[in-house]
């Protein structure tokens, strides 16, 4: 009966032997042969006879939980200078804001960094040069405040005029047909710099 009893302990010993091994990457713990560590009816991990607190680095084994990894920090975009150039048309002798500045707003908006709104008003060559270089002036100045009331820095922009002295129509004849050749030299020109995203 002894016989038979040390026969069966043997026997487990080495089935046992057979299927529980330390675990790879840490002798602490016990696992099969299918590597999963061993647990008890509690759903503890099995020690081996050579576990020390400092082998407590097995994910859901004895409270430990492995560090998430952080989240990705976002790289903020790069900067680029940038410069647009727009124009905004007048009638003849008028320094009313009559065109759309929705679009310059706009680009204004998007950008990154605004550095300067420079507005120079232009007149065509009709009528006296002192009177024209104030008319230009005058239109720039109703410019930029249009667009402050859109809510643009005022301190990011500046007017200036230019006058009769930058015309772009080339224009012959007289009268009606004359002021309406001449529509592009009445304009505010307006040149945002500054930075914004690179795309």
């Amino acid at each position: 009966m002894k016989k038979f009893a040390l026969s069966a302990g043997v026997a487990l010993a080495m089935t046992l032997s057979a299927v529980a091994q330390a675990h790879p990457t840490n002798q602490g713990y016990v696992e099969d042969s299918e590597a999963t560590i061993w647990r008890n009816s509690f759903g503890e991990c099995w020690h081996t006879g050579f576990w020390t607190e400092a082998d407590a680095k097995v994910e859901g084994c004895d409270g430990y939980q492995a560090m998430a990894e952080p989240e990705p920090v976002p790289v903020a975009p790069a900067m680029v200078s940038a410069e647009k150039k727009f124009s905004l048309f007048f009638d003849f002798d008028s320094a009313v804001v009559e065109e759309d500045i929705s679009a310059i707003v706009d680009y204004i908006g998007s950008m990154g960094m605004v550095e300067n709104v420079d507005l120079v008003g232009n007149a065509d060559f009709i009528g006296n040069a002192d009177y024209n270089m104030a008319l230009g002036q005058r239109r720039a100045e109703a410019v930029a405040a249009e667009l402050q009331n859109a809510g643009v820095d005022g301190s990011k922009i500046t007017v200036s005029s230019m006058g009769e002295n930058a015309p772009v129509a080339s224009c012959s004849g007289k009268g009606a047909a004359l002021i309406a050749c001449l529509r592009a030299d009445r304009r505010v020109d307006v040149t945002i710099s500054g930075e914004t995203k690179e795309m």
